[in-house]
This record gives structure tokens, C-alpha cells and sequence, in this order.
């Protein structure tokens, strides 16, 4: 379903109700849509012209509360400026929940209880993380964290980083429970590799960022998995530590405030983030500080251009703030 066409009857109605434009905002309008290569029918013109004007004046809000030192994180208009928040969590955000299996299906985390752990850790620096990648228009999120947790412990156990296929996690792991593009489930993805013997390479099995048939080879297999190890949830204690002395680790989060799909920099915290209510899969690369603000390096797959050249910085130790140690997970190699 392409969630940029809407019926002409719908679309007629609604624009009936879009109030004047700002006319103030029609040059930045149209270099937006240059940018990033929007061109709609002049009913969906409207409409979307509509909510980028709507989006536009609350990052401007935000921003200005930033300077005033009412948030610790600016934000920046992007490429999902014309998007609805309700349109945007159906063709983003593809985590499904599986929790009631985690205890049945992944080894449980046990803590070590270390007295003393890293102040700063970021595994991109020791070669764990390949670069950011793109999902598109496919809700398969929860690929792209498993693929690059399997990448980091892949790259601790032989020291060599190879970009993995999230196609393939994609199109094979609807047995495991897995939706494709429509959502998925980091733990389902693990389980699969574990069981198939071997994930593809991403030269092997590019991705298309589609729902396609399994095509699976064995001999372009790039790494396998023994199993997976889920950690106690929200225990960001528990999430230290195993960053700290795993490597990258699968997590999901909520990721609907929109808020977060217009961050640019700083330390993300929302008050209304919740803890249960997880949307998105992500990859927890460390954590850090700025001044008094705790944060986790979180990889994010929406293109280096969105965020931080496509990271996040997520408040941590804030009573394991938008749920990012909920349901957080990593594989055994």
C-alpha cells in the first residue's frame, strides 16, 4: 500500500477543511519538496503542504524552548515533514512485541554485577558497527537491529566486519514469526539464524526494501549464531553491562512522539515516551555523557541524514526512559 495516494473523494473533503496556508513559507515549501523530491497531485499538495506547515511550526516551537533551556535536544525539519504521525508509524515503525516469549526462547542475562564499568563506551570506534543504513518505506526495523547486533558479535569473535543481509531476515523468518515489512520481532530474527545455520551476506542478498521469497544460499552465508541472550527487562543496570562488555545490543523503543522523528542533536528525553508501548527496533551501540545528561549511542535505520548523521542520543539511567531496556536482546556466536 503506497501511504502517499489517498482516495479523491476523501481528499476532496478533507481539503475543504485545511485552513489558509502560511504564504510567508511558500519559497521554503517548495525547496523542501526540491530537497527531497516530493511532487504530489494539487489535492495532496495540499493536504501535505498542510501537515509540513503543522510540523514545521512545532520544531520551530521546540527549538525556541531548547534556547530558552527547556529541552536538552534540538530538531530539524527532514524528509518526513509531510508525514502524519499515525501515517508515519505505519511505514516506519515495524517492531511487534513478542514478550511473553522471551523467557521461553533466548537464554536469560545473567549480571556479573562488575563494581566498576566504563564511564563511555562506543563500539563504533572499536570496529563493531558497520555505517548507517535505510530502511525506506518497509516496517522492518527489527531486521536491521538484529542484523547489526549478529555484525558486532560476529566482528568480536573473528575480527572482521561484515555487512550482513537484512533482506534475507526479511524474507525467511516468517516461520519464526515475522511479518516482513509489516513488523517484526528482533528475537524471531536471531532464532532463524540459529536454526538455519547462517545469515547471507548484504552483497549476496541486497535489500530491496520488499516483501520478496526467501532466497537463502549457504554459500554466500556471512556469519551464524549459536543462540541469544535476552536481558532482564528494564534493567538499564543489566543494559549497561552488557553493552559495556558484550558489544551492540538490539532494543526496542517507542518512537512515536514526533518529537523523535524530527531529531537532529543533544540528549533525548520525552516526557511522554513510554516505557511499554515499543514501536521501533534499534541498536544500542554505548553510552556516555554530556554534563549532567546520561545517554545511550543508539543506531537508528533511517538514513544518515536524519539525527545524528542517523544516530540518536537516548536519556539513560531516567527511569529506562521511551523503554529502550524493556526488551533488549543480542546473539551468541
Amino acid at each position: 500500500m503506497n501511504f502517499y495516494l489517498c482516495l479523491a473523494s476523501l481528499c476532496l473533503g478533507l481539503a475543504a477543511a485545511i485552513p489558509p496556508f502560511d504564504r510567508a513559507l511558500d519559497s521554503q515549501w517548495h525547496q523542501w519538496k526540491a530537497q527531497h523530491g516530493k511532487s504530489y497531485e494539487a489535492n495532496e499538495d495540499s493536504l501535505r503542504r498542510a501537515t509540513w506547515e503543522k510540523n514545521l511550526k512545532m520544531i520551530e516551537r521546540h527549538n525556541q524552548e531548547y534556547s530558552a533551556g527547556k529541552h536538552s535536544f534540538q530538531l530539524r525539519m527532514n524528509k518526513f515533514g509531510d508525514m502524519s504521525t499515525e501515517e508515519f508509524k505505519q511505514v516506519m515503525n515495524g517492531y511487534k512485541s513478542n514478550g511473553s516469549q522471551r523467557r521461553t526462547k533466548g537464554s536469560l542475562y545473567r549480571e556479573s554485577l562488575l563494581a566498576q564499568l566504563p564511564e563511555s563506551v562506543d563500539w563504533r570506534e572499536k570496529g563493531y558497527v558497520t555505517p548507517v543504513k535505510e530502511q525506506g518505506d518497509c516496517g522492518a526495523c527489527w531486521s536491521f537491529s538484529a542484523v547489526g547486533a549478529i555484525e558486532g558479535q560476529w566482528f568480536r569473535k573473528t575480527g572482521k566486519l561484515v555487512s550482513l543481509s537484512i533482506q534475507n531476515l526479511i524474507d525467511c523468518t516468517i516461520p519464526e514469526g515475522n511479518n516482513g515489512c509489516d513488523g517484526g520481532f528482533m528475537d524471531n530474527a536471531f532464532q532463524y539464524v540459529q536454526d538455519n545455520g547462517g545469515i547471507d551476506t548484504e552483497e549476496c542478498y541486497p535489500y530491496v526494501a520488499q516483501d520478496t521469497e526467501c532466497k537463502y544460499k549457504p554459500e554466500c552465508s556471512g556469519a551464524n549464531i549459536t543462540g541469544f541472550v535476552d536481558i532482564p527487562s528494564m534493567d538499564e543496570r543489566a543494559l549497561m553491562e552488557a553493552v559495556a562488555t558484550v558489544g551492540p545490543i538490539s532494543v526496542g523503543i517507542d518512537s512515536a512522539n514526533p518529537s523523535f522523528k524530527f531529531y537532529q542533536s543533544g540528549v533525548y528525553y520525552e516526557p511522554d515516551c513510554s516505557s511499554s508501548q515499543l514501536d521501533h527496533g534499534v541498536l544500542v551501540v554505548g553510552y556516555g555523557s554530556i554534563g549532567k545528561d546520561e545517554y545511550w549511542i543508539v543506531k537508528n535505520s533511517w538514513g544518515e541524514a536524519w539525527g545524528d548523521n542517523g544516530y540518536i542520543l537516548m536519556a539513560k539511567d531516567k527511569d529506562n526512559h521511551c523503554g529502550i531496556a524493556t526488551e533488549a536482546s543480542y546473539p551468541k556466536v
